[in-house]
């Protein structure tokens, strides 16, 4: 008797145990489903557009400000800004992801448009009544509505006078490009041979090809001064070529003898030129480029007018300058 007594009191208590954590639990998942609810975006509070940003490289310091400028518009306009690109250099990775974009109907673009191949995707996407900006590197003969970057031709112009100015005229000059493929490294290879050609003192003896990595500008740089060691001068068109063209210098102990000028204000590249194994680099404006390409889309989306082309400053930093160069970097936000 006393052993069925316990057996029923046990079962009771069990059974109210089992109601008392099913309520609790219940309870307790219906608060959490409340918190999801209320962290998930409601219609009302998404974006009123969407953007995609495509850019060369995402472990490249200069596409990271590109994308930085371009991301901190989303605390300032309502927009949301996805920004992706391959981790190293590849068009294709590119094409891809542009094509992504298409398909997810995204409301516009933002895209470097590196060679031909990116034509005929513009096209499909403006088509698709999405607007394309090119970013960095132009597609003009796209239907693009607008370009934002550095005039490239003008910038190896101005790489080109500054040689000139800082050689005194005199030198023999070997050329690491980043690709002879890309349109922007193009550009800033004939626009410093325009300049440099026109005088008499100055010859152009080798051009070698860098692959964008900073490995391979070593390797070529270093080839280069050893087939060619009446090489006086070097000039980079990648951001990373003339660290690897520094390495090279350095290897053959020959960084006094040589005067270095090449793209880009990456931290790395200032303290070369501060170590006075770089003598001038040509600052580009990425975070602008990134920043003011998704103004401009709205502008775009608006229907308010847009030019065709809008250039961003390049300018040289010295030794000398760098000073108040850094004091003018650390105002960008």
């Amino acid at each position: 008797m006393n052993s069925t007594r316990l057996l029923y009191t046990t079962l009771i208590f069990c059974f109210a145990a089992a109601v008392i954590f099913s309520i609790y639990f219940y309870f307790q998942s219906q608060r959490y489903a409340a918190k999801v609810e209320e962290a998930m975006p409601t219609e009302s509070s998404l974006p009123t557009y969407h953007f995609a940003l495509i850019g060369e490289e995402m472990d490249h310091d200069y596409w990271r400000l590109v994308g930085e400028g371009a991301k901190d518009t989303e605390a300032q306009y309502d927009v949301l800004v996805e920004y992706g690109g391959p981790r190293r250099s590849n068009p294709e990775e590119q094409l891809k992801l542009l094509d992504i974009a298409i398909k997810s109907k995204v409301d516009g673009i933002m895209v470097q448009a590196l060679n031909d191949d990116f034509l005929p995707m513009i096209e499909k996407a403006v088509n698709q009544g999405i607007p394309v900006i090119t970013i960095d590197t132009d597609a003009p003969e796209s239907p693009r509505s607008a370009y934002i970057g550095t005039d490239n031709y003008a910038a190896g112009q101005l790489a080109g006078r500054t040689l000139v100015e800082d050689t005194e005229g005199e030198a023999t000059v070997g050329i690491i490009t980043g690709s002879f493929d890309n349109a922007h490294h193009r550009l800033r290879v004939e626009g410093f041979q325009d300049v440099v050609e026109g005088e008499e003192g100055i010859e152009i003896v080798a051009i070698e090809e860098s692959n964008i990595t900073r490995v391979v500008a070593e390797e070529k740089a270093y080839t280069m001064l050893n087939e060619k060691p009446d090489i006086t001068a070097l000039y980079g068109t990648s951001a990373l070529d003339g660290i690897g063209m520094a390495a090279a210098a350095e290897s053959l102990e020959m960084v006094e003898d040589l005067y270095m000028i090449n793209f880009d204000t990456l931290e790395e590249n200032l303290q070369l030129v501060e170590q006075e194994k770089i003598d001038a680099l040509i600052d580009q404006k990425p975070y602008e480029m990134g920043y003011r390409s998704v103004e401009l889309m709205l502008d775009i989306l608006k229907g308010q007018p847009v030019q065709d082309v809008y250039h961003t400053e390049a300018s040289i930093v010295h030794k000398e300058n760098i000073d108040q160069y850094k004091a003018q970097a650390s105002e960008v936000p």
